[in-house]
């Protein structure tokens, strides 16, 4: 396994990162479909992990209604210390109005909570899990430095905001002399790039780390799908009742994508699972990449990533195949960029 700094912090994380979002909610109607595992499963993917070198382990409280951090926590047991430990906060975890976004009183409340749940005294990377367009950042962001301050947040960072709602999160935090986000966790794939017209350049001038989510497309890229729509694993997140669009895919680009990626997994002869994690690993600014099995072998497949170097034919393939058309500003900046060095 091969570690990477988080952010500024001097904290090194491992560049496989494993998400609990498969842990638990075996009757829940969404989260069945997403993993289901019960406890014996995930002590065996935390301990798989961990003895692989994972040291980087990300879930949030809304994940199977609360169960995943349980479960993560007593997988976790005598091991918390080799563990960076990863949660999110936002959405509903409860009836009331007010069991959800990111109010002082919400924060505070979520915070107890997951760490009762975790069982543990401290998270080391808190993250609000989306935005919140009703709550001031500066009432988030002095809730989260207050918890940075009691001991029982390590650090803080988001997800799924754009790219200038971080930076002006910042700003704020760098105003009152306050915690900052260190990590950015987005939404990122070989058929979802997005995250380079404007999130992957932030995160590179500030200094941030980005962990992705989702790195397979809901399954997509690990290559079970044919052109017809037609699942040939059951296992296969694919193959779940209400995954298939969980992340929005243009399904003719996206099979010229794997077209592809097979043919690149078939040069090194791997997964294609392996080659799509490899390829989020050779992008500029990602620090972590987060894997959520259902089975212990996808796991296995999932951390290989970590050995699997592409070489350069690979990676220019792969990159012409799945590139996002120029967006604007980006190609009117670029197109300029050359003047100002000197001839």
């Amino acid at each position: 396994m091969k570690y990477r700094l988080l952010g500024r912090t001097g904290v090194w994380v491992s560049e496989i990162s494993l998400g609990a979002m498969t842990f638990g909610g075996k009757d829940h109607p969404i989260f069945s479909s997403l993993g289901g595992l019960q406890q014996d499963d995930a002590d065996r993917m935390v301990g798989t992990a961990l003895d692989a070198g994972v040291n980087f382990i990300d879930t949030a409280d809304v994940y199977s209604e609360g169960e995943s951090e349980e479960m993560l926590g007593r997988a976790l047991k005598h091991r918390r210390r080799d563990v960076v430990l990863a949660t999110k906060l936002h959405a509903p975890t409860g009836p009331g109005p007010n069991d959800n976004g990111l109010s002082r009183l919400h924060v505070m409340q979520a915070l107890e909570d997951s760490l009762r749940r975790l069982g543990t005294d401290h998270i080391d990377l808190y993250q609000i899990h989306n935005f919140d367009h009703i709550t001031p950042f500066e009432e988030t962001l002095s809730a989260l430095d207050d918890a940075v301050t009691q001991g029982k947040v390590r650090y803080i960072g988001c997800a799924n905001l754009a790219a200038w709602q971080i930076s002006r999160a910042l700003g704020i935090s760098a105003l009152h002399d306050q915690a900052k986000f260190v990590s950015v966790q987005s939404y990122y794939s070989l058929v979802g790039r997005d995250a380079e017209r404007d999130l992957l350049p932030m995160v590179e001038a500030e200094g941030l780390s980005m962990t992705v989510w989702s790195p397979l497309a809901g399954g997509f890229l690990a290559g079970k799908q044919d052109r017809n729509g037609t699942v040939n694993d059951t296992g296969s997140r694919r193959a779940q009742e209400g995954f298939a669009d969980f992340t929005p895919i243009d399904y003719e680009r996206g099979h010229d994508v794997l077209d592809v990626v097979r043919a690149v997994a078939a040069r090194h002869e791997v997964s294609c699972a392996r080659v799509a994690l490899a390829w989020l690993l050779a992008q500029r600014g990602v620090t972590s990449v987060v894997v959520g099995a259902r089975r212990l072998d996808q796991l296995e497949d999932n951390i290989g990533a970590s050995e699997l170097t592409l070489t350069e034919q690979d990676l220019a393939e792969l990159d012409k195949v799945s590139a996002l058309p120029p967006a604007y500003p980006n190609w009117i900046q670029t197109a300029f960029a050359g003047a100002r060095i000197p001839r």
